[in-house]
């Protein structure tokens, strides 16, 4: 992994096994289930997942970027203009945050560094 690159994908979803069935059948992409609200995909040219959401689906894709230190990264977005949304929270595999560019776009930067 090198960091400031694109490195996984985020979608929403109402429906986890319909989305799975999906993507599985007319696309070829192979799941891994990580409990009743997550499923992460592979086989798709570029590894993401889809997050249950009981709200309706708007603009659902999170666009997720590697950093080995997260803390500088946050750093770094903050002193350029981008707006953090969600703070450095743990998720199984790693650590990230979320924040808004000038333009509005939410992305992601994650790390598995530092558990």
């Amino acid at each position: 992994m090198q960091d400031n690159l694109i490195n996984y994908v985020e979608f929403k979803a109402n429906d986890l096994e319909a989305v799975k069935t999906f993507y599985s059948k007319a696309f070829g992409w192979e799941f891994t289930d990580y409990g009743p609200n997550y499923v992460a995909f592979n086989a798709s040219g570029l590894e993401g997942g889809f997050e249950k959401s009981a709200e309706p689906v708007v603009n659902g894709a999170l666009i997720v970027l590697y950093h080995s230190q997260l803390e500088t990264v946050l750093e770094t977005v903050k002193t350029n203009g981008g707006q953090v949304v969600k703070d450095i929270f743990s998720f199984p595999g790693g650590r990230r945050f979320h924040f808004k560019d000038p333009a509005g776009n939410e992305l992601a930067i994650w790390s598995d560094q530092g558990l």
